[in-house]
């Protein structure tokens, strides 16, 4: 596969590219001679535009050079030297009246990406933004930024996604995502997976730099450039600013701290991690703190969206003890139930535990990555479960959602990823009582791609339902999460595809659910 080939079929008359290295330096748009523009082979913009983690006075904005996002060395084409990225915000999107101009320093250390950070902008304001290198203009990208702090907006409106694995097939859903009517979009995870791209459900041909898993930091750069060369994609992200954070497959499945699922020496794993970090950095809309330093990343945030709600994004990896019992699933597993285990690490823990005593805001979200409700596999009398998840780590889950309820937490909800399923379903302070309250509610939502098609639904989804009471709500098909939120209620609306093997797929509401204001758990 080539990148020409890609370009014909999904980059068509579009650019914008990258993840702003070190948003260093800001100034007008005059030429300076020390990073001037090379002589490029073609189009530097051709992975798209990006905006992130918005507040109310500003947003982070990203995009990344690479006129040939698969040359082999994973530097997109371009040279081995710095380069002057334009970039201008604006309240039109013909530019007309532009609000600041700037420019920033595209290092190759980062591929070339930049992530300019803009401040001074107006609360709850949509605007527009470009960049320009040399004689190539991006695409315009569209975002917006939160309400004041002290502001009560009438509604939030927002859609969560995760789990987009290439090879199961077409990114459609985000095709329908970028229609939506939506302030922002929230990413769980699993933005790319580390595994070969070969054969796939697409039926498209590979080329064999892509066959080999992503171990190190050409190796990743090269998936990003494939799955990020994906129109959809790039039309969802030009079109809503987006909070992310990671799960597993940017790293490799499943693993845990420094360890990882193949139990590889700790030394070449935190080599890989770092290397796996650079690169979703260098991909992605996130701000200065989010730079890694070495294997470790801060991932772990808060964003307030007036004093309607707060996104806590939680860090579910890069604290957390190994997996109890050697992984998988068990019904016999009693080292979960360890007082000690952690998910979280303790660090994080007291500050999401803190978070809970000091918002004002009406609706805490936390923005997780494994499913936190008790997921139990065996409809009899066994509880069989996943050790990966919250399910691995009991303790430290009946903490956080009994802390939820002691501290007066006026409406806690969870979004999830992972799964690759969609579940509705109400969070329990603790499972082993029949008669444990409900404190809050957790949806869970499906897979772009990952799994390929789906089905409504399954044998296993029908023993989930029997199995589960707390589960209201069942679905495995692909496709995201649409969120409207108001001082009264939360609806969230399942909306799934009937396929994703082929293009084209239609996309409908398979269901929609509400949690009441002061009410904990979740109204089919």
């Amino acid at each position: 596969m080539t990148a020409r080939s890609l370009s014909r079929r999904h980059l068509l008359g579009f650019g914008g590219a990258g993840a702003a290295a070190l948003a260093l330096g800001t100034g007008l748009w005059q030429a300076d001679l020390a990073y001037a523009a090379p002589p490029l082979s073609g189009n530097p913009f051709t992975l798209g535009v990006a905006s992130g983690d918005p507040r109310s006075d500003g947003v982070v904005l990203w995009t990344r050079l690479a006129p040939d996002p698969f040359a082999a060395d994973g530097l997109g084409g371009m040279p081995g030297r710095a380069v002057r990225v334009q970039y201008e915000v604006a309240v039109d999107e013909r530019f007309r009246h532009p609000v600041q101009r700037g420019s920033v320093i595209a290092f190759p250390e980062l591929a070339h990406s930049v992530h300019p950070e803009i401040h001074g902008l107006h609360p709850n304001r949509e605007y527009y933004y470009r960049f320009r290198v040399g004689g190539y203009v991006s695409r315009a990208g569209r975002t917006r930024t939160t309400p004041a702090i002290w502001a009560s907006p009438r509604e939030l409106n927002f859609a969560f996604a995760s789990c987009q694995r290439w090879q199961d097939g077409y990114f459609t859903a985000y095709q329908h995502l970028a229609e939506e009517d939506l302030d922002l979009v929230v990413h769980l995870g699993d933005y790319l997976y580390e595994s070969g791209v070969g054969t796939n459900k697409r039926g498209v041909t590979t080329d064999a730099k892509f066959h080999t898993e992503a171990k190190d930091l050409v190796r990743y750069r090269l998936q990003y450039g494939l799955y990020k060369s994906e129109e959809p994609l790039q039309l969802a992200h030009a079109r809503f600013p987006w909070i992310m954070v990671f799960d597993d497959h940017e790293v490799e499945n499943n693993w845990a701290d420094e360890t990882s699922e193949n139990d590889d020496d700790p030394a070449y794993f935190l080599a890989r991690r770092r290397q796996a970090f650079q690169a979703m950095y260098e991909h992605g809309p996130f701000r200065r703190g989010q730079l890694p330093s070495g294997p470790d990343v801060q991932m772990y945030r808060r964003l307030n969206y007036g004093q309607l709600a707060d996104f806590t994004m939680l860090d579910t990896r890069q604290y957390r003890d190994d997996q109890p019992c050697g992984d998988g699933s068990s019904a016999t597993c009693t080292e979960r139930f360890d007082p000690d285990r952690t998910l979280m690490g303790a660090r994080q823990r007291d500050w999401v535990l803190q978070g809970f005593g000091c918002s004002r805001s009406r609706w805490q979200i936390l923005g997780n990555q494994a499913p936190m409700g008790q997921t139990d596999q065996d409809a009899g009398q066994a509880v069989k479960v996943f050790l990966d998840p919250w399910d691995g780590y009991v303790a430290e889950r009946n903490t956080l959602l009994a802390a939820a309820q002691d501290r007066g937490v006026r409406n806690l909800v969870v979004i999830t990823g992972d799964r690759h399923q969609n579940y509705a379903w109400d969070l329990k302070r603790d499972y082993a009582d029949p008669d444990s309250p409900t404190v809050a509610s957790e949806f869970v939502g499906t897979s772009i791609t990952s799994g390929a098609d789906g089905a409504d639904m399954t044998t296993k989804g029908r023993t989930l339902l029997a199995a589960n009471p707390h589960m209201k709500f069942f679905n495995s098909q692909r496709g995201y999460v649409r969120c409207n939120v108001n001082r009264d209620r939360w609806r969230s609306d399942f909306r799934v595809l009937p396929y994703v093997t082929r293009p084209g797929a239609p996309i409908s509401t398979r269901a929609s659910v509400v949690v009441e204001d002061g009410r904990p758990g979740v109204q089919v």
